[in-house]
Formats: C-alpha cells, structure tokens, sequence
C-alpha cells in the first residue's frame, strides 16, 4: 500500500512536470510570435467590428485586442532590456529577401506608449463616442480606430522601409475617416485637408525610398545603412534624404509645414483627436530619429550637411510661433493643437543635439508629451459631453462644478510649463543640460523664455474656470462622469509619476539614445 502510493506520488510529480513544460513550451511559443501578433490582430479585428456591425460588441472587441497589444508591447520591451534586439522574418525570409520585423529598446519603447495610449482611450471612449459620433457609425468607428493603431504600431515595429510607407498609409487614411466624423460641417474639411498635405507628404517619401532602392537595391533599413555611400557619394543620396525629411516633416507637423494640424485636431470627436494627439505625430518624429541614426547616419546627416543647425533654428521658430498662436485661442482644442506643434520642437531640438543626453531628452519628451496632451484632450472630452463646447468663454466658472475635471487640466498643465515634479520637467531639464553643456547659452535663454509662453496659455484656461463667474452652463453642469475621469487621471496621474519615478521613461530613452548613438553605457 506504501509502495502504491509512492509511486502514485511520483507519477502525478512526473505528469505535472510534463504539463509544465508543455506550458513553458507553448508560452515560449506564443513570444516568439509576440511581433507578427501585435499587428494580426489588431488588423484582423478591423474587419471582424464591421462583420459584427453592433457598436457595444465592436467594442469590446477593439479594447481587449488593444489592451493585449499593450501587453505584447511591454513584454518585448522587457525582453528587448534583458536580451537585446529582437529579430521576426515574416514567412522565414531572412532580409534582403524577406520582410524583417525588428524590436529594439527605442521602437519597444515607443510600442509600449502609443499601445497603452491606445487602450486607455479606449476605456475613455464610449461615452464620448455616444455623445459626438452618430450611433449608426460606432462600429466602423472603432473598426477604424484599431487600423488606425495597426499603422502607428507597424511603423515601429518593422525593420523594412517600404513597410514604413505602408504602414503609414494605413494610419494615415483611417486618420482622415476617424477625423471627418466630427459632428460639424468643418471636420471632412478639416479631413480633407489633412488628405491633401498627407498624400504630398507620402509622395515625397515614397520618392525618398524608391531613391534608396535604386541605389542600394534593398529595403531592409538595415541593409540600406549598410550599402549606402554616405560620404562623397552620389548627388541621389542627398535628394533621397531631402524628400524623406521634408515627407516626414508634414507627418510631424514641423512649423511650416503644419497647417493640417489645427483644424484636424480642433473638428475631429474628442475621443479621435485624443488619439492622434498622443501618438501620430510622436511616431513619425519615431520614423525620423530611425532615419537620421539608423540608416543615412548622424555624420551624413550632422557633419556633410548642415542638418543639425537648420532643426535647431527651426525648432525654436516653431516653438515660439505655435506658443504664441496658442495664448490667442478661445477655442480650447486649438489652443492645445498649437501647443502640440510647439512641443514637437522640442523633439527636434533633442535630435538636432546629437549627444545622448540631448537625444533621450528628446525621446522621453516624445513619451511625455504623449501621456500630457492626451490626458489634456481627455479633459477637455469631458468638459464638451458636460458643456457642450469647447469655447474658452463657456467654461468660465466651471472649475466649481466639475472640480476634479479642472484639477486634472492644471496637473496636466503643470507637466505641459514642465514645472518640476512633473515628467515635461524631466524631459527639459535634459535638453537644457544638453545645451549648457555644449556651451550654446543663448539657446538655453530661448528655451527658459518659451516655457513662459507655455505658462501664459495655460494660465488663461485656469483663470477662467476657477477665477470668473459660472457661465450659463456651467453653473448647471455636473461632474464628469468616472468612466472618463479615472482613464483621464491614469494619463494625467502618469505625468507626476513620471516626473518623480524616470527609470522606465528618462532611463530607456536613455538606454535608447545610446544604441542609436552606438557608444557603450
């Protein structure tokens, strides 16, 4: 009896350790197609929404596939930190032949935000959507929405040039449908103009590629930087580079060549522009910093030619033109919109440094800016289904009845100025070491100077809601509702987190900065 159930011990020992390592087997299995899955099925559910043609099930759908598409982000990332660079050849065509898929610390990085952006807007959307989006096209909203996602997180995921391209189409047409269901005559207008400068800004990408190809015969960026002559080479290199930055320079909404933003943001549902705000320009200022240092190379882009001292210039024209559009808004989502424009100078500045301190400084303010404006659009969201403006002079007096929606437009203003302890402090302040160290002190002046025009616009909006006296509507509005307040305050809340905790934001981008640079920690 003893001898029984000794064995009957160890045979139920030896069955569960096969069933573990058959779980082991298949968890081994599912990560190593963690890359090619972050893409699938976002792409795949897009359909199924339409198929499903029901709103509320269409949903559901798009939030558990964006919150697994996080998920997926965050354990390559970690994977990424652990082990290196991850390499996926799609059908097992290795490059050059084949299509690459290539996850290193900066794209898992910028994965990881634009995925959970993706989610928690998406936990903030329906009532919203209700509110601003005719019920007969919720469906095909968040069908949309989820190609949209698909494009953004394909740019950063691919290692294969013409992918860029293909994948920005993506994002870039489900943006001008999610941008024309504004509930007013001006949003297809608004997406229509976007369409124009975007498909100009294709073109000139496209041209940029075709450049490449012809003279390295490859698409594979890493095939390129390797083949390519970067210095003395042919004229066809310069003019490749000039149409991909110029391309990539609309995509960013680079003062001037920004006059689609405004009205984009400004007509589009609350819910879109909270979005695209937070991720469109963020990934293609991505496909930039990928270009400069990983396939044309600082030394072509920063020695041969003047690259760095015309971003800079017009980095600090943008900044300062935008922030002073913005102090004259009455129209809340323009306001924020030149704001935009302005901090993606910011950005640039970091690239245009080309030191690892200057550089991180411009990446974690990609991250964020990020969860900064989209938790401010957020705010603003909640402030239209209440009101049902987003005019500066309705919300007069509106910080009284709706307190914690006001609190989360000062928290989030504060880390828009980059007061300390917030994450926008952190992000400035490296840039401004960046600069002191290289000895540019005016530079550094400008700098200090334009977070004072940042102060000036969200001074008006704070002054107005809790220093003047209750508008009509807002003396009759009542609190926003939880299901936009707590997704709203895991944004605007991450900017305190982040300005005090920074080894997951200032130190990947560090981290980030370094392999781009090559240089060793």
């Amino acid at each position: 009896m003893e001898q029984s159930t000794r064995n009957g011990y160890f045979n139920w020992i030896a069955a569960n350790e096969t069933a573990c390592s058959e779980a082991n087997l298949v968890i081994d299995a599912i990560n190593s197609q963690l890359a090619i899955l972050l893409i699938v099925l976002p792409l795949m559910a897009a359909p199924t929404c339409v198929l499903l043609g029901n709103g509320r099930a269409a949903y559901w759908l798009a939030l558990t596939v964006s919150i697994f598409a996080f998920a997926c982000s965050v354990t390559m990332l970690g994977e990424t930190l652990e082990s290196g660079v991850i390499h996926y050849d799609l059908g097992n065509w290795h490059p050059p032949y084949g299509i690459e898929y290539r996850v290193d610390v900066f794209s898992g990085f910028v994965l990881t935000f634009v995925s959970g952006i993706g989610a928690v807007v998406l936990m903030y959307a329906p009532l919203s959507v209700r509110d601003e989006i005719p019920a007969s096209k919720h469906y095909l909203f968040y069908a949309t929405y989820l190609l949209c996602l698909t494009g953004l997180l394909g740019m950063c995921v691919t290692g294969d040039l013409f992918n860029v391209f293909v994948f920005l189409e993506i994002s870039s047409l489900s943006s001008y449908a999610l941008i024309s269901l504004g509930r007013t005559r001006r949003a297809p207008l608004a997406a229509f103009q976007y369409l124009i400068l975007g498909s100009i800004g294709a073109t000139f990408i496209l041209i940029g590629i075709g450049l490449l190809y012809q003279m390295t015969g490859a698409l594979n960026m890493a095939e390129i930087a390797a083949r390519l002559p970067h210095e003395h080479g042919p004229r066809t290199v310069l003019v490749a580079f000039a149409f991909l930055t110029v391309g990539l320079c609309i995509k960013m909404a680079v003062l001037p060549l920004h006059t689609w933003l405004p009205n984009a943001y400004t007509y589009a549902p609350s819910v879109v522009t909270c979005f695209i705000a937070a991720t469109s320009t963020k990934v293609s200022v991505y496909v930039f910093i990928r270009l400069i240092y990983g396939i044309i190379t600082p030394g072509f882009a920063f020695v041969f030619l003047p690259l760095d001292t015309e971003l800079m210039l017009f980095s600090l024209v943008g900044i300062f033109i935008a922030s002073t559009a913005a102090i004259f808004q009455d129209n809340v989502k323009r306001l924020l919109a030149y704001s935009s424009i302005a901090q993606v100078g910011y950005m640039l500045l970091g690239v245009s440094l080309v030191t690892p301190t200057g550089l991180s400084g411009g990446i974690v303010h990609m991250f964020n800016h990020a969860l900064i404006k989209g938790g401010l659009f957020m705010v603003v969201g909640c402030f239209v289904l209440r009101l049902g403006s987003v005019r500066l002079s309705d919300w007069q007096g509106a910080g009284r009845t709706m307190p914690w929606t006001a609190t989360a437009w000062v928290i989030g203003g504060l880390g828009l100025i980059g007061v300390p302890l917030t994450a926008g402090f952190i992000s400035k302040w490296l840039l401004l070491t960046s600069i002191i160290e290289a000895g540019r002190w005016p530079i550094a002046v400008l700098m200090l100077v334009s977070s004072l025009l940042a102060v000036a616009y969200v001074w008006r909006v704070v002054e107005t809601l809790f220093f003047a006296e209750p508008s009509e509507a807002a003396a009759m509005a009542t609190e926003a509702p939880l299901r936009m307040l707590i997704p709203t305050y895991l944004l605007i809340g991450g900017t305190l987190v982040f300005g005090v905790w920074t080894p997951y934001s200032a130190g990947i981008a560090r981290a980030a900065a370094i392999a781009l640079l090559g240089e060793t920690p």
